[in-house]
């Protein structure tokens, strides 16, 4: 009995209909402000500077962007060195000019993403939808060339869940006809799928149910140990996850509203309602630790690596080579420390870092090196980018915005 379940067709001609004449009534009102040509140039101004910072991802030896400017609307993925990056103008290599593959394929390409291939890095899956639906092409691509592989991996149009198990197969979740998508039309069945082989061919692995959310396969190369999950989306904040042993899918124990991660040999843990485990209480919010290999089989001895407080919780964290890096926003503020796990203890160290305004870590890479960067923000000083690395005081400011206003 919904009146406005018409409005669920997003493509449908009566749904367009009814957001064009809402967008004329907002833009007549928007418009007759007398400021609104001067407010409108300004905000342009600073949207379309150059001085954007280019965030990157590091795989190997290369950063990777992917840019957006008045040339190039579709954009570039693009990638340079860690040394050249530093520069205050870096030397960019294009990889792929999105633009150009649109122009060249007539199609309204709109760049989703990559999923690389580690340790080699010399491939990936490129994820790309018309218009910027939810529903995507995977492609493979040879980085090395610049050119998407003949006959290689390719998925069809889908809201798809791919990751790479290795050079020659993949886990992959998509429509594969009738019955496997969920009701919020995400896949419900994973399968493994080999080079050269008809998708149809591929492998079952694990079915979830027609209400979950989603299924979809995950391989985690964490400090040169390699994990392959399956985590089914029972509902947007519930899951089961199961770790890969041999041929078996073993079921992690868990609270089904807890998010699983890993950091070398250690299973993570962060809680959204507290739990009872072991005969102690750990609180909503927490980020407990305990070794991987034996947890699956119900053996357990966590250590809280994060406790909330009132005025205190996790806002995120990164990995290095050696060490966990936890951000924490105490009291509307963040505090920064590095966690080395050693002879199976957990130490904890603050990482000094500016005590006002928004800040962000995340290691550089972590398999090669101790490095991060760190993003810092505050109501008067422009973002900025900073290099450092754990274990030195020094930290270099490699990027930062222009002060748009006195």
């Amino acid at each position: 009995n919904d009146p406005y379940l018409w409005l669920e067709d997003v493509t449908g001609e009566r749904a367009l209909t009814w957001v064009r004449v809402q967008n004329a009534i907002s833009t007549k009102e928007l418009e007759a402000s007398p400021d609104f040509e001067l407010i409108r140039n300004r905000l342009l101004a600073i949207f379309d500077s150059r001085e954007r910072i280019p965030y990157v991802s590091k795989h190997g030896p290369w950063c990777y962007n992917f840019w957006r400017n008045e040339k190039n609307t579709r954009g570039l993925w693009r990638r340079t060195s860690l040394e050249e990056y530093k520069k205050a103008q870096p030397a960019w290599e294009t990889v792929l000019d999105v633009d150009q593959l649109a122009t060249a394929e007539k199609e309204n390409w709109v760049w989703k993403g990559y999923q690389i291939l580690y340790p080699s890095y010399d491939r990936c899956l490129v994820v790309l939808s018309r218009g910027g639906a939810d529903a995507s092409v995977v492609r493979e691509f040879d980085i090395n060339t610049r050119q998407f592989v003949t006959n290689g991996f390719y998925l069809p149009e889908a809201k798809s869940q791919v990751d790479w198990r290795s050079r020659d197969v993949l886990y992959v979740g998509t429509d594969f006809g009738p019955g496997s998508l969920t009701a919020s039309g995400y896949p419900r069945i994973v399968k493994e799928w080999k080079r050269g082989t008809p998708l149809a061919q591929a492998t079952l692995l694990f079915e979830g149910k027609a209400a979950d959310v989603s299924v979809q396969a995950e391989v985690v190369h964490d400090h040169g140990y390699t994990y392959e999950f399956i985590r089914r989306g029972v509902t947007f904040f519930t899951s089961e996850e199961y770790l890969r042993r041999g041929d078996e899918w073993v079921k992690v124990n868990k609270p089904s509203d807890a998010t699983v991660s890993t950091f070398a040999d250690q299973l993570l843990l962060q809680l959204r309602s507290d739990w009872t485990v072991d005969g102690k209480t750990y609180a909503s919010g927490a980020l407990l630790a305990t070794p991987l290999e034996p947890y699956p089989q119900g053996q357990s001895r966590f250590e809280a690596l994060f406790t909330p407080a009132e005025r205190k919780c996790l806002a995120g964290k990164s990995e290095t080579k050696h060490y966990l890096l936890l951000n924490e926003l105490d009291n509307v503020r963040n505090r920064l420390y590095v966690l080395e796990h050693k002879k199976g203890q957990w130490t904890r160290t603050p990482l000094e870092a500016p005590t006002f305004g928004s800040i962000g870590i995340s290691g550089v890479d972590p398999d090669e090196s101790d490095d991060y960067f760190m993003m810092v923000t505050d109501f008067l000083t422009p973002s900025s980018l900073w290099f450092g690395s754990i274990g030195s005081k020094d930290r270099e400011q490699l990027k930062a915005l222009p002060q748009f206003f006195n």
